[in-house]
This record gives structure tokens, sequence and C-alpha cells, in this order.
């Protein structure tokens, strides 16, 4: 166990910080889940910059890597242009 208040404030603060990028992490997955599900391109072209923005707030707070998230990005705009 931690012995400085230094210590036990940061575990503290970790947790709690992790538990806001588990959410934030969790509620992206499900938006591109249910983005890839979408069968109507319109439907699909209008929920893409949700989850676009989505994306880049999780790899700006260092939650996923840049490149994930360009590759995660390139790969609905693909999902898009198919349908």
């Amino acid at each position: 166990m931690a012995n400085h208040k230094s210590a036990l404030k940061r575990i503290r603060s970790n947790e709690a910080k992790r538990l806001v990028n588990k959410y934030k992490h969790k509620t992206t997955r499900n938006a591109i889940k249910k983005l890839r599900e979408l069968t109507d391109k319109k439907e699909a072209e209008a929920m893409f910059p949700d989850v676009v923005s989505m994306l880049d707030k999780l790899a700006k707070k260092n939650i996923i890597h840049n490149n994930k998230a360009a590759n995660l990005k390139s790969g609905l705009s693909k999902h898009i242009a198919a349908l």
C-alpha cells in the first residue's frame, strides 16, 4: 500500500480517470458498431462526423493511439463509400 498522502491521492485520481476513459472508449466503440450496422447511406453520412469527433477526442486524450483513430476513420469512410 502507498505510504505518502500524494500517492494515495494519485491512486484515487487514477481510478476516477480510468473509469471516465473506459466509459468514453466503450461509448465510442458502440457508436462505431452502430455505424457499421447501418445500411442507409444518408443515415451513415449523418452519423459519421459525430463518430469521427469521438475518435479524435480519444486520440487527443491518449486513450487510443493516433494511428488507431486514423485507421478506424479510414475504415469507416470506406464502409460508407461502399454503401
